[in-house]
């Protein structure tokens, strides 16, 4: 997607052919800046800190890992130990461990002295694969936004409301759920986001509202509690998050509070969508309120926030009592019942276990092995 008018993926290889460079998403959306990883562990601390996040990226960064793995140590010692070092990252995105067990099902088989080339070409595929999964996302999200926009009297504009950050800074472009809001805007339509501040690490804040606003697409952020009120009103056409995993049975692990919008969502007949790329189903989960592991964070990213001063200064500040104990829980589940459609590459599904199943018929038997 584009910068000032200028296009940008959130990852890529270096012209040197081999490092891999990515956008530092922990300092905007104060700063632009473009972080250089060389080696195996800079891709786990950069998924672990959250250099880079977004379960789709996170996948393509852990992929780019392998491959500056196997330039370093190729053997199958070095395959293992890349391997036990990524996939313990991060625990609750799923597309972590899809990539590198495609990396490793792709390598294994390889004589050692061939595997960095071939790394560095599935980590490439991995990427493009992405791209385009998004570019389906997009067209098959665009239709709900057209058909938000039959409903309305001419002119008026179609407001979509989202969560945490679920745009092109979470996969390599595109994004998931801003995919067709890109799409719409693109094409003409009258649109405008909704931007979640989203507590604690505001993700909306930072990263959605930076990245709408260079591509110039109308939006406006807004408090976590503020969505109800606004869909009571009347002032929400249709919500649409992301994901970080979605279980066999349609439930959806997304970042905390997205099962709070949905249940308003719910309340004032606000169709509610989650836009996912298909390496994000798990169906080796079958129940994601008792099986998805959430992730607790460091309290740090609930007692500190930092922000720019008046005078330009990048500061942290503590917002919380000293002494007080913080719990940082970074997902939340949301029941399938509570989703309208899950927007994929293969169209628009019911949340339920027979229409993941009928679409992607591959993931299951690859859960299945």
């Amino acid at each position: 997607m584009k910068v000032d008018g200028k296009h940008f993926r959130s990852i890529w290889r270096e012209r040197d052919g081999w490092s891999v460079c990515a956008i530092d998403q922990r300092r905007l959306p104060h700063e632009f800046v473009v972080a250089r990883l060389t080696s195996c562990e800079d891709a786990a601390v950069a998924i672990r800190d959250m250099l880079v996040r977004g379960a789709p990226l996170i996948g393509a960064t852990a992929a780019y890992g392998m491959a500056l793995a196997m330039r370093e140590d190729a053997s199958d010692a070095g395959l293992k130990r890349a391997y036990d070092t990524l996939v313990v990252a991060r625990p609750t995105a799923i597309n972590l461990k899809w990539a590198l067990d495609e990396m490793r099902a792709s390598l294994a088989p390889i004589d050692p002295v061939e595997r960095a080339e071939a790394a560095y070409a599935r980590a490439d595929e991995i990427v493009e694969q992405d791209v385009e999964i998004n570019r389906g996302i997009a067209g098959n999200g665009l239709k709900l936004i057209e058909a938000s926009v039959t409903r309305k009297k001419p002119g008026e504009t179609v407001n979509v409301l989202t969560h945490c950050n679920a745009g092109w800074l979470a996969t390599v472009d595109w994004g998931t759920a801003t995919a067709p809001i890109y799409l719409a805007h693109e094409r003409g339509i009258k649109i405008h986001v909704w931007v979640d501040e989203t507590r604690p690490r505001n993700q909306g804040a930072s990263l959605t509202a930076w990245e709408l606003g260079h591509h110039g697409v109308p939006h406006t952020v807004i408090p976590d509690n503020t969505g109800g009120h606004l869909m009571q009103h009347g002032m929400v056409d249709l919500a649409i998050v992301g994901t970080d995993r979605v279980a066999a049975n349609g439930d959806v692990c997304n970042k905390i509070g997205t099962y709070l919008k949905a249940l308003a969502a719910h309340d004032n007949n606000v169709p509610f969508y989650v836009a996912l790329p298909s390496p994000t189903i798990d169906f080796a989960v079958n129940d994601g309120i008792r099986d998805i592991p959430i992730e607790q964070r460091s309290g740090a990213e609930v007692t500190d926030m930092t922000g720019r001063t008046a005078d330009g200064r990048l500061e942290t500040v503590r917002i919380v009592p000293e002494g007080s104990p913080v719990a940082n829980y970074a997902f939340d589940v949301t029941p399938a019942r509570l989703v309208t459609g899950l927007i994929t590459e293969r169209g628009v599904l019911k949340p339920d276990r027979a229409s993941l199943a009928a679409a992607f018929p591959e993931r299951v038997a690859a859960a299945a092995e």
